[in-house]
């Protein structure tokens, strides 16, 4: 019980951070989606070019994957990428990652993505729909968008793997049953690995998160890719 409530109450902080986000969002003039997605994420995605015998792994996501306030080599792609080489894994990690992106941008870019690559991926960790929550939007969209992703990460013969976001408490239970049920669903239709909450472990501890109470510091990435690492690991192996 005692672990239980701790967990409601991280949760319930993660809740309240994102209400002042959303307060924020609301009090700033609207934002459309920019024609200019394929340029950002031209300039935003960054890796070394892989070795012939290295694994691609491509990390395709909002600021949660881009490193949001981060050195080049605090990120999410960098330390996952360095825990895959102290595992023994040969495997370059292309941070796809680009801020503020919603499922919809993230849909708009995939192609430009994928076909700026110089190889075909051989994974590729989806992690979206955040910003969709943050803005209030349509949980059915943001399902149709991510299912759009998959069924193109399919279609290519790309193998994917979806790593998830809860709704937080305010945005109420009936926004949050139909948003928090979009990743294990989809997670079942395309057979992919999911990992159910991204900000698992992070959440209500401030020596893991920036100043926002967000976005996870350098301490925070590394602490999510230990979670991360092994469904990683396991998918590769594959």
């Amino acid at each position: 019980m005692k672990k239980g409530r701790s967990l409601t109450g991280r949760f319930w902080q993660y809740g309240a951070s994102l209400l002042i986000v959303q307060l924020a969002i609301g009090c700033s003039p609207s934002t459309p989606e920019r024609a200019d997605a394929p340029n950002r994420a031209s300039a935003t995605a960054t890796a070394s070019t892989p070795a012939a015998d290295a694994r691609l792994v491509v990390v395709f996501g909002d600021s949660l994957f881009a490193g949001y306030d981060l050195a080049p080599d605090q990120g999410f792609a960098p330390a996952l990428e360095r825990g895959l080489a102290a595992q023994g894994s040969k495997a370059r990690v292309f941070n796809a990652g680009v801020s503020g992106d919603t499922s919809a941008a993230g849909l708009q870019r995939l192609a430009f993505t994928l076909d700026g690559l110089d190889r075909k991926p051989d994974l590729i960790i989806v992690g979206l729909g955040a910003n969709d929550m943050l803005r209030g939007l349509s949980p059915d969209a943001t399902r149709a968008n991510l299912d759009a992703i998959l069924a193109e990460l399919r279609k290519r013969g790309i193998p994917a793997m979806l790593t998830g976001m809860l709704a937080a408490p305010n945005m109420g239970a009936d926004y949050a049953a139909a948003f928090n049920s979009i990743y294990p669903d989809l997670a079942k239709k395309y057979g992919v690995p999911l990992y159910p909450f991204f900000l698992d472990g992070v959440v209500g501890h401030r020596d893991l998160l920036l100043p926002d109470g967000m976005h996870p510091n350098a301490k925070g990435v590394d602490a999510i890719v230990t979670r991360v690492l092994p469904l990683v690991a396991a998918d590769l192996a594959d």
